[in-house]
């Protein structure tokens, strides 16, 4: 089945794309892509997921799937948001 592999990086994409056989997991599509050799920082188990969907590891793949592996958040959204509304705020004094 084919599957591709995806790390999102704030200034580019990396993509790989693959055959795996059937009964394959994500962790089998992250081990053949080498994306752990590429990204050290990854780490041995990344959050991942298929299609924006999270899923675990151990999660079978379907031919076709696209498996996304998520960095952490640097700030947490809804302060981030309080931030930049309080500094609108100054701005309009």
């Amino acid at each position: 089945m084919q599957v591709e592999v995806v790390f999102a990086l704030p200034d580019r994409c990396w993509r790989w794309r693959g055959v795996l056989p059937l009964g394959a997991c994500v962790q089998d599509a992250l081990d053949a892509s080498g994306v752990a050799a590429t990204f050290p920082e990854i780490g041995s188990a990344p959050s991942a997921g298929i299609f924006g969907a999270l899923v675990e590891l151990e999660q079978p793949l379907r031919n076709a799937d696209r498996v996304e592996i998520y960095r952490p958040l640097r700030c947490d959204p809804m302060e981030a948001r309080r931030r930049r509304a309080g500094e609108a705020v100054k701005r309009r004094k």
